[in-house]
């Protein structure tokens, strides 16, 4: 029998009609949700650090976000930047993309997943899948050689529909 195969677009990449606004203030509802489940503190500075992920569907570096943060908090320093992405990350709030060494927000923190991303080389916006189908290749073909996942992020590297549109 074929096994369910569930591939959902936890984040997708986003439209021209697409309502940011909503998109970030869901995001800080679910962090709240996240945080009070497990008992965590979701402080002023935590909440900051999450909606400057969220400032856009781009990967942000963490002097990118120390840098907007000291507009605002001019004491601010790396370790306050680091210990908040610490805490997110922790949380699954945010993901850390490898390969750009940078942060996108969790478009699902309510539930552990692996993320798959696909990564615009041109504009640089990011996109969120949950697809179980890779997740349990990867996990099925490492225990064939003996390893055990622990947690995997797997990063596609492309070009979104809206910059294929513009080079046709």
């Amino acid at each position: 029998m074929a096994q369910a195969r569930n591939t959902n677009v936890i984040s997708a990449f986003p439209t021209r009609r697409h309502n940011h606004g909503r998109c970030v203030s869901t995001a800080i509802e679910s962090a709240e949700r996240v945080s009070e489940a497990r008992g965590a503190r979701f402080t002023a500075i935590r909440r900051r650090v999450l909606e400057l992920v969220w400032a856009s569907h781009e990967p942000v570096a963490a002097y990118e976000l120390l840098d907007r943060l000291k507009l605002e908090k001019s004491n601010a320093t790396p370790p306050t930047i680091y210990r908040a992405l610490e805490f997110l990350l922790e949380n699954g709030l945010i993901h850390r993309i490898e390969s750009l060494n940078a942060y996108v927000g969790c478009g699902n923190p309510e539930n552990e997943h692996n993320g798959q991303f696909l990564i615009c080389t041109r504009c640089g916006v990011v996109a969120e899948l949950g697809c179980d189908s890779i997740d349990g290749a990867v996990r099925e073909r490492a225990g064939e050689l003996g390893f055990t996942v622990e947690s995997h992020t797997v990063e596609i590297q492309g070009i979104c529909e809206s910059c294929g549109k513009t080079t046709r």
